[in-house]
């Protein structure tokens, strides 16, 4: 009886010992796994370079998400911040929040240098989005009314190029010497039809005043006509033409100027696969540039 006693009992000291074997070699393989996988998330988060870029909400994040595949190709996750105003996307980059950003003309950026000697760069423009002056009840350039209000945004870097408009159809004619892209609404000596300028609008609500006033013109940019539900090519009563060196840039900092993948960003978005989705999507509102 004690033989079998002694014989149960090694049995089960065995056994628990061979258990504790196969438990510490499941521990092993799992610990081997785990330092596989952490390996892999190393070597792809090596071969990954993430940028982050702000922009207005159309058509400028719209165009960045159709790049997004594109840039994924070529090792570069592109983070979007959307802005539905056009001050924070410069204060965030150069507080570095973002990597770069893209919703901008060149006389807005430098008029953003001068004002917050922000220590900035283009890296090339990629379209242009023509501006244009709608009306809900004048239907012509020559039906505009003699004493009609002109609502015009509060930047008064646009101001040159909208007023330039108003000269080109005959409308005013400026001081003699005086660059009708930069001209001001002091600039202007001669108004027939005594319109009245009035600038004191935020961009973003310029479709909603076209909404609700009738009888006046509104000078709107054309990422927030297309917000408004306008078409710029149909709806307009003055648009600028393709000729505008209004193009949108991309920009970033000084010290960012030569970053590969916002090089490779501007490179992307000049594609001909982007170019075609531009003009195929907005429907010749927006001009793709090269320059």
């Amino acid at each position: 009886m004690k033989k079998i006693v002694t014989l149960l009992f090694v049995s089960l000291f065995v056994f628990a010992l061979a258990a504790c074997g196969t438990g510490d070699d499941t521990q092993e393989d799992t610990s081997s796994d785990e330092n596989q996988t952490e390996e892999n998330s190393a070597e792809q988060s090596e071969e990954t370079t993430t940028i982050t870029v702000g922009a207005t909400a159309v058509p400028h994040s719209e165009v960045l998400e159709k790049a997004k595949p594109l840039l994924k190709e070529k090792g570069i996750e592109l983070k979007i911040e959307t802005y539905d105003e056009y001050v924070l996307p410069n204060r965030d980059l150069s507080e570095g929040r973002i990597d770069a950003n893209y919703y901008q003309h060149k006389p807005y950026l430098d008029q953003q240098i001068e004002e917050f000697d922000y220590d900035f760069v283009s890296l090339g423009g990629i379209h242009i989005e023509p501006i244009g002056v709608y009306s809900k009840n004048i239907s012509s350039v020559e039906e505009i009314p003699e004493g009609t209000t002109v609502l015009l945004s509060n930047s008064v870097a646009e101001h040159g190029r909208i007023l330039a408009l108003f000269e080109r159809e005959g409308l005013i004619s400026f001081k003699e010497g005086v660059d009708p892209q930069s001209a001001t609404i002091d600039d202007i000596v001669e108004n027939p039809k005594d319109l009245e300028f009035d600038a004191k609008y935020d961009p973003a609500m310029l479709p909603q005043y076209y909404d609700r006033e009738e009888d006046v013109l509104v000078a709107i940019n054309t990422n927030y006509a297309i917000e408004g539900g306008l078409n710029p090519t149909e709806d307009a009563l003055i648009l600028e033409g393709s000729e505008s060196p209004y193009a949108n840039l991309v920009v970033t900092t000084s010290e960012n100027k030569d970053n590969e993948a916002l090089q490779t960003l501007v490179e992307v978005l000049r594609s001909e696969e982007i170019q075609t989705y531009m003009e195929e999507e907005y429907n010749g509102a927006i001009v793709p540039v090269n320059e």
